[in-house]
C-alpha cells in the first residue's frame, strides 16, 4: 500500500449540497477499492492563480490515504468522468512528504 495525496478543484458555480455529494462520492469509491483514509480537509473557496474553463475560482478538498497503485489510474479516471472537477492532482507520498503532511495535521489540530 502506497500513501497518496489528491487536491482536487470543484466547479465554484455548485450548491453545497452538490459539493458534499461529489467529495462523498470519491470518497465512498476510494473505501470500496479498499483505500485506508488519513486525512480529508475542505480548504474552501479560492482564487485561482488562472482561469480554468472560464472560472476565476473554485472549491479545493484534498484526501491524503494509502492504497494499491494500480488503483490510482481507475480513480483518476473517475475524475475525468466527473464534470464538476476542473483539476485534479494525486502525488505519491514518500517518508519526508508523509512526515511532513502528519506534522500539518497536527499543527491544524492544534490551531482548533
Amino acid at each position: 500500500m502506497n500513501h497518496y495525496e489528491t487536491v482536487f478543484i470543484l466547479n465554484p458555480v455548485l450548491s453545497d449540497t452538490q459539493i458534499k455529494e461529489t467529495v462523498q462520492k470519491f470518497n465512498d469509491y476510494l473505501v470500496s477499492k479498499g483505500a485506508e483514509m488519513i486525512s480529508k480537509e475542505d480548504w474552501g473557496l479560492k482564487k485561482l492563480a488562472y482561469p480554468i474553463q472560464k472560472k476565476k475560482s473554485g472549491f479545493y478538498h484534498l484526501f491524503e490515504f494509502k492504497i494499491s497503485g494500480e488503483e490510482i489510474s481507475a480513480f483518476e479516471l473517475e475524475f475525468r468522468r466527473d464534470d464538476s472537477i476542473m483539476r485534479y492532482l494525486t502525488v505519491r507520498l514518500d517518508n519526508h512528504a508523509a512526515a511532513w503532511a502528519e506534522k500539518r495535521r497536527e499543527r491544524k489540530t492544534a490551531k482548533k
